[in-house]
């Protein structure tokens, strides 16, 4: 009887190992690529006219520092915050007419290398400008507004603004109009609404226009 069964037995074993060795190729990870700090500067300060994609360096300044004021400081921010932002344009989540129509020409390679060169940048100071907010500005960064349940800007950003990578962003020295406008889109309910953080958009709901300005104004100084 096991010398009349051995063969088939043995076809079935070989078949299962088969089966075995191709799921374990199927689900085989697939090997991380590391992000190129390099390939991210080239395409920072030189864009790629191939697919005519410009400079990011003509909005975000050089090394990430930028000298517009509507447009963010980028240098020094988390890797893994920048990267997600990036990816956060091309969906619906954060719509942005001109960093979304960029961040789709990008591939998932040229994202990583961007934010791994950013990233690896040092932010350039700033400084708070208005000292009639900036009492009210510490005290919001500090100890939020317990009476419209408006948590401590520090208790996710940090006590000098660092942040925490890809939850929380680097917002220490960061221009003024950039952060009042980003707060103001989160408070939105309207179509260019910032619907990336459902934590932020209950905080800035909460607020007022003074605020606002006045934390904002707070945020530039931090260090």
């Amino acid at each position: 009887m096991n010398r009349a069964f051995s063969p088939f037995v043995q076809s079935m074993l070989l078949a299962l190992l088969a089966v075995s060795a191709t799921a374990s190729a199927v689900e085989a990870p697939k090997p991380v690529v590391k992000a190129d700090a390099a390939k991210g500067a080239t395409l920072y300060a030189d864009g790629d006219m191939a697919r005519g994609l410009p400079a990011c360096v003509s909005c975000h300044g050089a090394a990430g520092n930028s000298t517009i004021t509507v447009n963010p400081k980028l240098a020094g921010q988390h890797e893994s915050y920048i990267y997600k932002q990036l990816v956060d344009f091309t969906t619906p989540e954060r719509n942005q007419p001109v960093m979304t129509t960029y961040a789709k020409m990008l591939s998932d390679a040229d994202k990583k290398n961007i934010a791994a060169y950013l990233g690896a940048q040092l932010s350039k100071p700033s400084a708070a400008k208005n000292k009639d907010t900036i009492d009210l500005g510490k005290k919001i960064y500090r100890g939020g507004i317990a009476s419209k349940q408006i948590a401590a800007c520090a208790s996710c950003h940090g006590a000098t603004g660092n942040g925490m990578p890809v939850q929380y962003p680097r917002i220490a020295g960061q221009h003024q109009d950039y952060t009042v406008a980003q707060l103001a889109m989160f408070r939105s309910t309207k179509a260019d609404a910032r619907k990336n953080s459902a934590q932020m958009h209950t905080i800035a709901a909460r607020m007022s226009d003074d605020e606002i300005a006045a934390v904002a104004d707070y945020i530039a100084g931090l260090k």
